[in-house]
C-alpha cells in the first residue's frame, strides 16, 4: 500500500512538472513569458551538430544508393541488420553479366572469334563484379559504419540531452514567473493594510516569495548543470568531424582501387580484343582479312607475318606453294566459321572439305568445295591433310 501512495504522489508530481511546463511553454510561444536564452557558444554548438546530423544522414543514404542502387536490396540488408544476421550472399549485375556472355560464348563456340571475345568480355566482367563486391565491404566497414553509429549513438545522446537541457530551461522559467508574481502579489498585498485579513495575506505571499526564491536556486543549478553536461558533448562534435574525414580518406582510397582495378581490367580485355582482325571489330564493316582463331597452337604452320591490325599469323609454305599452284588438296577444318556473306563458305569443326587456289585472292583466303558448296574459307581455319 506504501509503495502504492508513493508511485500515485510521484504520478501526480510528474503530472504537475509536466502541465507547468506546457504552461511555460505555451505563454512562451504567445509572447506573454519571458524566456531564458542560451548562450551564444551553446547555441553555435548546437547548430553545428544538427547541421552536421542533416548531412551525415543525407551523405549516408546517397552513398548507400551509389554501392547499391537496388532498392529492394537495401531494404533486405536493413531487415537481416536489425535482426542480427548475416544477409545472404547474391550474385550482383557485373558478375550476372559476365555469366551470361560466358554462356552464350560457350554456346556460340570458344573456337568461333565472336564466342571467344564473349567469353573474354564475360570474365573481365565477372572479375568487375569481384572488384565491385570488394569496394561494397570495404566502403561499409570504413564508412558508412562511422557515421550510422554517430547518427544512431553519438546524435541520439545529444538529441536527449538536449531535450533534457530544455525541459530544465522551461522549469527555471516557469519558476522565474511564479517568483515574479508572488513578489507583484506580496506588493500589492501590503499596500493594504486596513484589515487584518490582508494582514495575514502579506504573511502567506511572503512565504510564497521565499518559496519562490528557492525553487528558482534549485532550477537555476539544475539549468546550468545540465548546460555544462550538454556543451561537453556538443563539442565533441570537432572529434567527431577529425574521424569522419579520416573515414572519407579510407572511402576515396577504395574507390580509387576499386576504379584502377577497373581500368587495368578493361585495359587489358582492349589488348585482348585488339588482337582480331578489323572484321570482328564491327559487324557491319565486312573485310577481306581472314579471321583468327583464338587456339593459335593448332594453327598451320611456322613462318609468321603481320597482318593490318597487328595481329602476328603463320603462312606455311605448303599453302603458298598450294596457292600458287592450279591443284586441290584435302584440308580439315580446325574451328567453326560462320559465313560474313554470300562469297563465304561456311566451316564446321573436324569436316574434310577440298581448297584450291583462285588468281588474284587475297592471300589469307583459299577458295572452299563441300559437294557443290562452294566459297572462300580462312586458311587459318584450315589443316591441309596428306
Amino acid at each position: 500500500m506504501n509503495i502504492m501512495d508513493f508511485n500515485v504522489k510521484k504520478l501526480a508530481a510528474d503530472a504537475g512538472t509536466f502541465l507547468s511546463r506546457a504552461v511555460q511553454f505555451t505563454e512562451e510561444k504567445l509572447g506573454q513569458a519571458e524566456k531564458t536564452e542560451l548562450d551564444a557558444h551553446l547555441e553555435n554548438l548546437l547548430s553545428k551538430a544538427e547541421c552536421t546530423k542533416i548531412w551525415t544522414e543525407k551523405i549516408l543514404k546517397q552513398t548507400e544508393v551509389l554501392l547499391q542502387p537496388n532498392p529492394n536490396a537495401r531494404i533486405e540488408e536493413f531487415v537481416y541488420e536489425k535482426l542480427d544476421r548475416k544477409a545472404p550472399s547474391r550474385i550482383n549485375n557485373p558478375e550476372l553479366l559476365g555469366q551470361y556472355m560466358i554462356d552464350a560464348g560457350t554456346e556460340f563456340g570458344p573456337g568461333t572469334a565472336y564466342g571467344n571475345a564473349l567469353i573474354k568480355c564475360g570474365e573481365t566482367q565477372k572479375r568487375i563484379g569481384t572488384a565491385d563486391r570488394e569496394l561494397i565491404q570495404t566502403s561499409a566497414l570504413n564508412f558508412l559504419t562511422p557515421l550510422r553509429n554517430f547518427i544512431e549513438g553519438d546524435y541520439k545522446t545529444i538529441a536527449k540531452e538536449r531535450k533534457l537541457l530544455q525541459n530544465k530551461r522551461l522549469d527555471l522559467d516557469a519558476a522565474k514567473t511564479r517568483l515574479k508574481k508572488a513578489k507583484a502579489a506580496e506588493t500589492r498585498a501590503s499596500q493594504l493594510n486596513s484589515a487584518r485579513l490582508e494582514g495575514d495575506n502579506i504573511m502567506i505571499w511572503a512565504e510564497e516569495v521565499t518559496k519562490s526564491e528557492q525553487e528558482l536556486r534549485i532550477t537555476q543549478s539544475e539549468f546550468d548543470r545540465q548546460a555544462e553536461i550538454t556543451r561537453l558533448l556538443l563539442e565533441g562534435i570537432s572529434s567527431t568531424h577529425a574521424h569522419h574525414l579520416r573515414c572519407l580518406n579510407d572511402f576515396v582510397e577504395a574507390q580509387m582501387t576499386y576504379y584502377a582495378q577497373c581500368y587495368q581490367y578493361m585495359l587489358d580485355l582492349q589488348k585482348q580484343l585488339g588482337s582480331f582482325p578489323s572484321n570482328y571489330h564491327c559487324n557491319n564493316n565486312q573485310t577481306s582479312v581472314a579471321p583468327v582463331p583464338s587456339a593459335s597452337s593448332n594453327v598451320i604452320g611456322s613462318s609468321a607475318l603481320t597482318s593490318t591490325s597487328g595481329l602476328v599469323m603463320t603462312s606455311p609454305s605448303n599453302l603458298i606453294d598450294l596457292k600458287e599452284g592450279s591443284g586441290s588438296r584435302k584440308a580439315r577444318v580446325l574451328y567453326d566459321y560462320d559465313a560474313a556473306n554470300s562469297s563465304e563458305l561456311s566451316l564446321l569443326a573436324d569436316e574434310v572439305i577440298t581448297v584450291f587456289s583462285v588468281a588474284g585472292m587475297d592471300s589469307d583466303w583459299l577458295m572452299g568445295e563441300r559437294g557443290n558448296q562452294k566459297g572462300r574459307v580462312p586458311i587459318t581455319y584450315l589443316e591441309l591433310l596428306n
